[in-house]
């Protein structure tokens, strides 16, 4: 993992999208009820036509029909949740007498998934949900809101698709730094929820949490948050809890091998052709051992990272851009930046040009009864083949990163995230319905 080279975000313009206060003023002078299945419903008021439109930061909308799910190649978002799920005990392989095929488990997931699809789609336009809208977003835009979907290994033995599941899937090998949660780590099924509203977020949340019904239960859930957008006087890289910058040498669009390194192709490679288009995600908890870092002076932050606190530049000098220069030495003959510094370990061409695409979240879950904070790293990493891009440059920074000292992996997941769905159609459905 890397926490302070690469995460900048891939500048991808987002579509103005019809903000719920717009949609709500064609409803007509009697309002609108949506939803009364599983409750009461909400009952939406009109509103006036002088209303005064939303900000920017409210009307930002995300298609969800795409070639990529929304969620990997937009910028970094202001309010973010992961979420995992198990199918529900009962169905699937090994679930009882006449449960071998898995069919039970694939039908289930198939109602499930048309039903994540339909309210994902709704509400990243800036739409109320159809079962039983809770209002909680009531006012606002879709806020740049994605929402993000994704499969793990065990989701295919539950639903008798074996033979189906990509070798890209194979478990995670173990590292140093490794103290897992079994409890918070893995699941069936992976949702990744992120917008530029708080409760905009929550409210995606929850609709998906509401409209997984019997069908599946919450294994793990984590919240995470980026600076708001606007919280700066210009666009710049942004950083994590310990002060880095952290994004500096993202992956971008721009680059030739851009879509080589972090999307699966429609052809020639050994995933099925259901993950065509599509990309794998790590997930990681990362604390970060604050109460350590925090008591090192800021030269010697520096020194584990090997790039300046202030401005992101590599310790060779130049600016946060400038290419570092792994050769330079001071005037005792030691290289500027050190051998074990993180942003050394962790460059590409130290890695066999291994890369990842990092759209992370930090974490604040509470202080502990020592005065503690559980704060971290919600890691989450993007590429065409995990073991060439998260295992690789992990492996290299597990022998010797400077940094490992100051972090913990608390809880891990690997997902695979198909293609974006097409339009009347839902995520996944090459997988379940080929």
């Amino acid at each position: 993992m890397t926490l302070s080279e690469p995460r900048t975000t891939p500048e991808t313009p987002l579509k103005e999208g019809l903000s719920r206060r717009a949609l709500l003023g064609t409803a007509g002078a009697t309002g609108l009820v949506l939803g009364a299945a599983g409750g009461a419903g909400v009952a939406y008021a009109a509103a006036p036509s002088e209303a005064t439109p939303l900000t920017s930061v409210g009307s930002d909308a995300v298609s969800f029909h795409v070639k990529h799910q929304p969620g990997i190649l937009q910028g970094l978002q202001a309010r973010g949740h992961v979420v995992a799920f198990d199918l529900a005990a009962g169905t699937g392989a090994g679930a009882g007498a006449g449960a071998g095929t898995g069919a039970a488990g694939r039908a289930q997931a198939v109602a499930l998934m048309r039903r994540w699809s339909q309210t994902a789609e709704r509400l990243m336009a800036g739409e109320a949900s159809t079962q039983g809208d809770t209002g909680v977003a009531l006012d606002a835009g879709p806020s740049a809101l994605t929402i993000t979907f994704g499969f793990g290994h065990s989701f295919f033995a539950k639903t008798g698709l074996e033979k189906q599941r990509p070798v890209g899937l194979d478990p995670l090998p173990s590292f140093s730094s490794d103290r897992l949660d079994k409890t918070r780590s893995d699941g069936d099924l992976w949702v990744q929820i992120g917008a530029n509203d708080a409760l905009v977020a929550f409210h995606a949340l929850r609709a998906i949490q509401k409209d997984a019904g019997s069908a599946a239960r919450v294994r793990w859930q984590m919240n995470g948050f980026n600076r708001s957008p606007g919280a700066t006087s210009h666009p710049m890289t942004a950083r994590n809890l310990m002060g880095q910058m952290d994004g500096t040498r993202n992956p971008k669009p721009s680059e030739s091998d851009f879509d080589q390194r972090i999307f699966v192709p429609e052809s020639g490679s050994e995933n099925p052709a259901w993950m065509a288009n599509g990309s794998y995600a790590v997930v990681r908890r990362i604390r970060m051992l604050l109460d350590d870092w925090e008591k090192l002076t800021v030269a010697a932050q520096e020194q584990v990272v090997g790039r300046r606190k202030a401005d992101g530049a590599a310790l060779s000098g130049g600016s946060e851009t400038t290419a570092m220069d792994l050769e330079k030495t001071d005037a005792k003959g030691d290289l500027v930046v050190p051998i074990n510094a993180h942003a050394r370990i962790s460059r590409p061409d130290q890695n066999g040009g291994a890369a990842m695409l990092r759209r992370p979240f930090s974490f604040h879950d509470g202080i502990d009864a020592d005065g503690t904070p559980d704060a971290g790293l919600l890691f989450i990493c993007w590429q065409a083949d995990p073991l060439r891009g998260f295992v690789t440059v992990q492996r290299k920074l597990d022998r010797g990163d400077a940094l490992s000292k100051y972090i913990r992996h608390e809880s891990s997941g690997l997902f695979a995230v198909p293609g974006g769905a097409e339009k009347g159609g839902y995520v996944g459905q090459g997988l379940l319905e080929g």
